[in-house]
């Protein structure tokens, strides 16, 4: 079920966090376990697409972000729970310091208390 997003901290995060993947395919750490993770971006950086799967196991993670009319974004999980794709999104790692120029943009317009730096 879609999930019109309100504005907090966890969404700031979210938003982020999200920002922070690179586009294309890439492979990271999530709960000490490797994953591999696909991100795609619109032109317009309005809609973003993540499909990511365990690589020692079963569990996925898919989703859709749309980005609507006054810069909401509504989440639309792929027959899973929002807050299972926020915990991935929030603490999957990729590796070979792999990230996204866009988060550079995305993140550098909202106070650094909203968008914190990933721990070291």
């Amino acid at each position: 079920m879609p999930v019109a997003m309100s504005e907090s901290r966890d969404l700031a995060e979210f938003v982020c966090a999200l920002a922070r993947l690179p586009d294309g395919y890439m492979e990271g750490l999530f709960t000490g376990r490797r994953w591999s993770a696909t991100v795609r971006r619109s032109e317009d950086s309005r809609r973003i697409w993540l499909f990511a799967e365990d690589l020692c196991g079963t569990a996925i993670v898919s989703f859709n972000l749309y980005v609507l009319a006054g810069d909401r974004p509504l989440l639309k999980p792929c027959e899973m729970s929002s807050d299972k794709v926020i915990e991935f999104v929030l603490g999957f790692q990729p590796l070979g310091g792999q990230s996204s120029m866009a988060a550079n943009r995305i993140c550098r317009s909202r106070p650094s208390e909203t968008c914190p730096t990933p721990p070291s």
